[in-house]
Order: C-alpha cells, then sequence, then structure tokens
C-alpha cells in the first residue's frame, strides 16, 4: 500500500545544525522510489527550506500550513495582509524586537535582527545539544541568510508569518492581545523558556494543510502517516493514520505518537521508514 508521509523538517529531517543525515536522505529516496509520497510540512517558509541541502521531495507545506505545494504546483497560499504586517512591523520595532518576515521570496529582517539574531540562534542551537563552535556556525549562516530591510520596505504583501525574538514570554503574551485576529505562536524553547514567538493568518494549521493537500490528491486520510518532534506537529498528529515522534522530540508529542524512533542524529527517520516499511 502506497504511503503519503509528511515530515517536520526542523529536528527531523534535519538536526538543528541544519544537516541532513545521510540516512536519512536514503531513506527518502528509497521510500519514493518504492512509490510513497513524500512531502515536508514545516514552520518555515519556500526561501528557507531552498537553501537547505534536502532530498528530493514530492511538494511542500510550508509556513505552519500557509503555503501547499504538489510536484511544484501551488496548491494553496494564504498568507498574511500588507495591513497585519505593518501593524506587526511598527509594533515589534516599538518594541527594539528583531523580527524576520517568512516570504516564500525571501526572508526579510530589521535592524534589530542583525544586532539580536546571532546570539538568540546560538542558544537555539546550543539548547537542542549542538556545541558551541557548531551553535556559531549555524547562527552565523541563518543570520548571513536574510535580506536585510528599513521602513517601509518592511510592509510587504507576500509574508506567511512573522517570527520576533522575545525580550521575555512577556512579549509573547501581549503579542496575542495585540492581534486578536491571529494565531501567536512560541518556538525555541517550552513557554518561558521560548525564543521566538510568531504570528500568523487565522486557520492556518499543518493539519488544515494536510486536508487541502488529500483533496488535491484525491488521497485518503488512512494512507497517510506523520513525523514530528515538537509541540506544532500535534495538528498533523490529529489527521493523520500513523504518527511518528523523534527520540529528541518533547514528551507531549511524544505521548501522542504511535510509534517513538530514534534521535535525528542517530537514524531515527531511517530507523522509522524501515520499522513502517517504506524502505
Amino acid at each position: 500500500m502506497r504511503k503519503i508521509v509528511f515530515l517536520d523538517v526542523d529536528g527531523t529531517l534535519i538536526n538543528y545544525r541544519t544537516v541532513c543525515p545521510d540516512s536519512a536522505k536514503k531513506a527518502v529516496e528509497e521510500a519514493r522510489k518504492n512509490g510513497h509520497k513524500i512531502y515536508i510540512c514545516t514552520g518555515c517558509s519556500k526561501a528557507e527550506i531552498e537553501q537547505r541541502d534536502l532530498p528530493e521531495l514530492d511538494g511542500m507545506i510550508g509556513g505552519n500550513g500557509a503555503y501547499v505545494e504538489d510536484d511544484g504546483q501551488v496548491v494553496m497560499h494564504q498568507g498574511l495582509s500588507k495591513e497585519d504586517v505593518r501593524h506587526i512591523v511598527d509594533w515589534c520595532n516599538e518594541r527594539h524586537l528583531g523580527f524576520y518576515l517568512e516570504a516564500n521570496s525571501g526572508m526579510y529582517c530589521n535592524d534589530y535582527m542583525l544586532e539580536q539574531g546571532p546570539a538568540t540562534m546560538v542558544k537555539y542551537a546550543t539548547g537542542k545539544g549542538a556545541d558551541i563552535e557548531k551553535a556559531k556556525a549555524s547562527a552565523s549562516g541563518f543570520v548571513n541568510s536574510f535580506i536585510h530591510l528599513q521602513g517601509e520596505d518592511l510592509y510587504r504583501d507576500d509574508v506567511n508569518k512573522i517570527s520576533f525574538i522575545l525580550s521575555s514570554y512577556q512579549d509573547h503574551l501581549d503579542s496575542k492581545v495585540e492581534f486578536p485576529d491571529l494565531v501567536a505562536n512560541t518556538w525555541g524553547g517550552k513557554e518561558e523558556l521560548a525564543l521566538f514567538g510568531d504570528l500568523g493568518p487565522t486557520g492556518i494549521t499543518k493539519k488544515h494543510a494536510i486536508e487541502v493537500l488529500l483533496n488535491h490528491l484525491g488521497a485518503d486520510q488512512k494512507d497517510t502517516i506523520s513525523f514530528g518532534d515538537a509541540k506544532i506537529d500535534l495538528s498533523m498528529f490529529e489527521l493523520c493514520a500513523y504518527n511518528v515522534a523523534m527520540g529528541n522530540g518533547g514528551e507531549e508529542i511524544k505521548a501522542a505518537a504511535d510509534y517513538i524512533t530514534d534521535d535525528v542524529d542517530e537514524d531515527g527517520l531511517y530507523n522509522a521508514f524501515k520499522y513502517l516499511k517504506l524502505i
């Protein structure tokens, strides 16, 4: 039976140094040769994904569900309005918060992101187990990938979502009050330890995007498998017929999983693909 597989990216397909293990690439390649369809389902936008060294895929869900692509065809794209972007940009700048706009055309950041981003991304990488030198290299590469804009050039109409650095958890709580019509999440750590907040359009989840893609493919939910490592992936688990948590994942995702595989750096994806007889 051919399956449709949805892979989170960070912490699942790639490690927190943005490296895709050779075993994961092999797993995806062999599964596709066996007729299974493999999609990534990520918070990243297409511009960020195009900077990653990933295996060939059948398509992607990006922006936590804002963008759906199948075999190069855009199936759905629902981003933030220009008015919402303007409001978020002004709010972050007033609070001196570094942020970046996640668009399919690129990742666009403000002045504060250039100042605050490197140290924050080092915290992110070391918190996920990277040593300090690898964390610094990963952080530098990430921040250097941004396109720096100022003033009204940041008021764009092609933005999927916006991530901003938290000076404290209160910034996230305040964002929920300031933007009640948007979805506010955090990432890079649990609750008070979160490093980033993000804001995106309502009605956009990984679950909804998978539903859209399955309808486009004329495929059945019973043939779906999802892989994740974090709380944001729980919406995939709500829909997919079988769900796998990575060994490096959080307790919530593990509790919701049908199967827990090894860590991303310990051939977790490959081992799970073997266990599920995808390869």
